[in-house]
């Protein structure tokens, strides 16, 4: 489909990134994968991907070191990030959308929060936590 979009996971549990990866091509997204933060951003250059799915927690970079970096690029910074971590703190969620992140899950999540989530950054919608 000519207007597939294109999504970025940037997880390192394979058994996460599996159940994402699932779910979202079944909705109709493409998905790519990376499994760590120094492999994010010169994968976000090359595939100018719709949305980024960035994990907290990575080796190399950290997620908030990946969003910081990606909203100091002009290029990258109109992607939309939808930041996951199974910290649940309100700290954790502050810190995220402080460092650029549009939205904010805690693992575990329902899907279909995730779906949700996904369906509204792409189309253009606004902070959440």
């Amino acid at each position: 489909m000519a207007d597939q979009k294109r999504i970025l996971l940037v997880e390192d549990e394979d058994n996460i990134a599996i159940a994402i990866e699932v779910l979202l091509t079944r909705a109709g997204y493409e998905l790519l994968r990376v499994s760590s933060g120094d492999q994010a951003l010169p994968n976000i250059r090359a595939q100018k991907p719709d949305l980024v799915l960035l994990d907290v927690t990575l080796p190399g970079l950290s997620g908030y070191e990946v969003c910081q970096r990606l909203r100091r690029d002009p290029e990258l910074t109109h992607i939309p990030v939808l930041m996951m971590s199974a910290r649940a703190s309100e700290a954790e969620q502050r810190k995220g959308v402080a460092m650029g992140a549009n939205a904010f899950l805690t693992k575990p999540f329902a899907m279909s929060d995730l779906l949700g989530s996904v369906a509204r950054l792409i189309a253009g919608g606004s902070h959440e936590n």
